[in-house]
This record gives structure tokens, sequence and C-alpha cells, in this order.
């Protein structure tokens, strides 16, 4: 069974920056049907591609509906993306549960952001069958468009494959002995040079010069390294002035 992949529908909305910064966040997680329904400034809008910041693609194959209705006809799941329930019973999700329904779902399925300034209304709503609520700090509930959009489509992609971070090659952490033999070096040109006093401390300084050195993990080259370092210190000093 394939999963479902989301069309993103903007019911309404005001600013064509924020149709393209919804553009964007869609295209960061893999969505690129992105459908409007009764742009308050028409379509296409000039102030929208900037704000999409290279994601053009999913803006020129965008769908205009004239209702929400139109806008869903195709899909077999329709979520509404909503803080408040508006006086309509359904079951509510979080994007992160939704997410986890989509991916079991078959059929098409469209989520339904609301305008900028009111959200969705009740009639929206009430097309969906399922309710998509944020849980955001009761004092201060307020998502912008294309953060409402984003939190969404994250919560989808995680489902999917994507680029993922590059992988950076480490080398192995050394052998013990090796770590041994570079705390050794490090206690013996101490030792000459009268760093463990008093004597009733010794080992405790020694514990703790172990345990700072034993804390990163450190791998072959970078004991060679310091060790390198430390037989440097070690050689007589000579004078770069030669009489």
């Amino acid at each position: 069974m394939s999963k479902a992949v989301p069309a993103i529908i903007l019911v309404r909305p005001q600013l064509g920056e924020n149709i393209g910064k919804a553009a964007r966040a869609m295209l960061n997680f893999g969505l690129d049907d992105l459908r409007l329904v009764a742009p308050r400034d028409g379509w296409p809008n000039p102030s929208a591609g900037p704000a999409a910041s290279g994601a053009d693609r999913v803006l020129q194959q965008a769908r205009v509906f004239p209702t929400v209705a139109e806008a869903v006809a195709d899909c077999a799941h329709v979520y509404a993306t909503t803080v408040r329930k508006r006086g309509v019973t359904k079951p509510v999700m979080t994007p992160e549960q939704a997410a986890q329904t989509i991916h079991e779902q078959e059929g098409g399925v469209g989520i339904l952001f609301g305008p900028e300034r009111a959200g969705l209304e009740t009639d929206d709503v009430a097309l969906a069958r399922t309710i998509i609520t944020v849980p955001v700090n009761p004092e201060f509930s307020s998502l912008n468009l294309a953060q409402a959009v984003i939190l969404v489509a994250y919560e989808w992609s995680k489902g999917q494959t994507l680029a993922q971070p590059t992988k950076v090659d480490m080398e192995p952490p050394a052998p013990q002995e090796e770590l041994e033999a570079m705390i050794g070096h490090l206690e013996n040109m101490l030792d000459k040079n009268g760093y463990f006093f008093p004597i009733p401390r010794i080992p405790t300084i020694k514990r703790t010069l172990r345990t700072l050195l034993t804390k990163p993990s450190w791998n072959s080259m970078e004991i060679r390294t310091l060790r390198g370092v430390l037989s440097t210190l070690e050689k007589p000093r000579h004078n770069a002035h030669k009489g």
C-alpha cells in the first residue's frame, strides 16, 4: 500500500507572501500539491514568488478553486486545522497523530488551513472528517499560516525517505593501551617538573587528570598528535640566535 501524500489547501488566503511561505514549507518536507480556495487577491500573486524562496514549482502547479467543497472533491480523507472545534463534533488529533493516520490511509488526503485573520469557518470545518489541533500555549495560541503548514508537513515527512543530514566519517576511538601510554607520557613530564604536589594529594590529582583525559573519545591520530606535542616540549630548548 502506497502512503498517501496530502494536498495542502489554503482556504481564502489573504497575503501572497503567506502563500509563498507555505509553498516553501511544503517543498521542504516533500509536499507539492497546493490548492487555493478563493484567494483574496486573486492568483497568481506577485508577492508569493519571492517569499517561496525557490519553491516555484509548487506555486506554478497550484490549483485554484472557488469553494472548499470543490477543492476537496477528490479527497477521501479531509482534515481541518483549527485551534477551536467551533461547535462541530469530530475526532481531534495532534499533527503527529494525524500524520501517522495519513500514512495508513488509501485515497486522496486534503488538509485545510484557514485564512490568516480568523482561521476556518464552521462551514469549512464541517466538510472535514477530522480536526488537527496543534498543542500550543493556551495563553498565546497564535500561529501564522506558514508555521501551521510547516508543523503539519514536518510530522508527515517523518514517515518519508527524505534527505538526511550528512554523516561525518569519524575515526574510531583509540585502543585503551594508546590512551594509557599518552596519560603515562604526560604524567612523567609533569612529575619531572614538580606538578604533583603536595604528596598526599597526588592520587587525587592523577585521578582528576585521568578523568579529564578520558572524557573525549580520542582517536589514534589525535593521540599521536598530542604525544608529538608532549615530545616536543620534552626536548631541551636551543637558543634560536646562534652567536
